[in-house]
C-alpha cells in the first residue's frame, strides 16, 4: 500500500500529466486554426471581387452580351460592363482610360494610336456583315443591288424605289414610285467604317466626295444611333433603306439585300459568304491585324464585311483587372467562338486566333506577363 507521501506524488504527476494534454489539444487547435485562417485568406485573394468595364461597337453587341452572361458562370467573381455607344465612343473612351476595354469595328487610325497614353492592342473577336435592309411593303429578303446602285441610292442620286436602276436588277418586283429615304448611322460607328470603306472601294465618285470613316457627312438622309436605331428608324419608315449588321436585320424581322460581288455573282449574307470574304485576307493578316476585308475577291464572298476588334493596353495598370481582363480574352477567342453562328457572326479563322494569342501574351503588368 502507497504511503500517504507516495500518494500526494502520484496526484501531483497524474495532474501535470493532464495540464500538459490540455495545452497540446490547445497548442494544436491554435495551429489548425492558423492553417484555416490562411487557407481561407488564400481563398479570399483568389476570389477577389473584380468588374471590367468595356463600351463601343454597336455592331458585336448581341454576341458580347451573350459571352458576359456565358463567361459569369465561368468565373462568377468577375463583373463585365459592357455599354453598345459606338465604335467612336469606345476609341474615345479606350484613348481617355475612361474603360478597361472598348469595342471598335474600325481599325484605330495611326494618328489616332499615336495620342494613346499606352501601346493599345487589337484582339479579333469576330466577322460580321453589315446588311442593307428596307421597308418594302411586299418585298421580301433578297432584292438584288449592285455596288454602283448602293453607292448612287447613299449619294442621293436615285431618289424612287421603281427607278429603272433597280428595277432592271428585279424584274420579277413590282417596286413602287415611292421616295427612298435613307438612313444611317448619326454616332462615331465602325459599322459605318466598314459601309463607307466598301463604297469608297467601288465608286470613285463616293471615295472623292464623302470617303470613309466612322463618320462621314452624308450627302442625304436621316441620323439614328447604333445599329438599334437604324434599324428601328427603317423599320418604321415605309420605303427606308439603311445599313445594320446582320443580326439586328433578323431580330427586327427586317429583309436584306442580296449584292453583286467583285466576282459579279449576286450574294446573300451568310456566315459561309463572311467567312469566304475573310478566307482571301487570312493568310495576309499583318501583325497588328489592323485589316479591310470588303470587296473582297472570290465568287462566294459577302462583299460588306469586316471584323470587330476587342481594343486593350498592353500595359496594363492594375493587375487584378488585367489579369482577369487577360483571362476573358482568351476565353473570348477561344470558347466563345462557339456562341457565334448562333447569333450569325463567322468564327474567327485558326490562323487569326494563333495571332490574338500572340496578343495577349503581350499584355503585362510592369513587365510580368499576365497571361499564366
Amino acid at each position: 500500500m502507497l504511503s500517504k507521501k507516495s500518494k500526494w506524488v502520484v496526484l501531483l504527476v497524474m495532474a501535470l500529466v493532464m495540464v500538459l494534454v490540455v495545452a497540446g489539444c490547445n497548442s494544436g487547435k491554435g495551429d489548425a486554426g492558423k492553417t484555416q485562417g490562411s487557407a481561407d485568406n488564400k481563398q479570399a485573394q483568389e476570389t477577389k471581387t473584380v468588374t471590367l468595364n468595356g463600351a463601343g461597337a454597336s455592331f458585336p453587341y448581341p454576341l458580347y452580351s451573350k459571352w458576359i452572361a456565358e463567361y459569369r458562370k465561368v468565373a462568377p467573381h468577375v463583373t463585365i460592363d459592357y455599354q453598345s455607344i459606338g465604335s467612336g465612343g469606345g476609341i474615345k473612351g479606350i484613348t481617355e482610360q475612361t474603360v478597361d476595354f472598348a469595342g471598335s469595328d474600325a481599325p484605330m487610325k495611326d494618328d489616332q494610336l499615336a495620342k494613346a497614353p499606352g501601346q493599345i492592342f487589337h484582339i479579333p473577336t469576330v466577322m460580321g456583315a453589315v446588311v442593307i435592309t428596307y421597308n418594302l411593303e411586299g418585298v421580301k429578303t433578297g432584292l438584288k443591288l449592285t455596288p454602283e446602285v448602293i453607292s448612287d441610292i447613299f449619294l442621293g442620286k436615285i431618289k424612287k424605289w421603281n427607278d429603272k436602276a433597280i428595277s432592271s436588277l428585279n424584274p420579277d418586283l413590282k417596286l413602287p414610285d415611292k421616295d427612298i429615304t435613307v438612313v444611317h448611322r448619326s454616332d462615331g460607328s465602325g459599322t459605318t467604317n466598314i459601309f463607307t470603306d466598301y463604297l469608297s472601294n467601288v465608286s470613285k465618285e463616293w471615295k472623292e466626295k464623302v470617303g470613309k470613316g466612322t463618320s462621314v457627312e452624308w450627302p442625304v438622309g436621316i441620323g439614328a444611333k447604333g445599329n438599334e436605331g437604324v434599324a428601328g428608324t427603317v423599320k418604321q419608315t415605309p420605303g427606308g433603306i439603311g445599313y445594320v449588321e446582320l443580326a439586328y436585320a433578323v431580330q427586327n424581322q427586317l429583309p436584306y439585300a442580296f449584292i453583286k460581288n467583285q466576282a459579279g455573282k449576286f450574294v446573300e449574307p451568310t456566315l459561309d459568304t463572311t467567312t469566304a470574304a475573310a478566307a482571301g485576307s487570312a493568310a495576309n493578316m499583318p501583325e497588328d491585324m489592323r485589316v479591310s476585308i470588303v470587296n473582297a475577291p472570290g465568287e462566294n464572298s459577302y462583299p460588306i464585311a469586316g471584323y470587330t476588334y476587342l481594343l486593350v493596353y498592353k500595359d496594363q495598370k492594375d493587375k487584378d483587372k488585367g489579369t482577369e481582363l487577360v483571362k476573358f480574352l482568351w476565353w473570348a477567342i477561344h470558347d466563345g467562338e462557339k456562341y457565334a453562328k448562333d447569333l450569325l457572326y463567322a468564327p474567327l479563322p485558326d490562323n487569326v486566333v494563333k495571332l490574338a494569342e500572340a496578343r495577349i501574351k503581350q499584355i503585362n503588368y510592369q513587365g510580368e506577363p499576365l497571361y499564366k
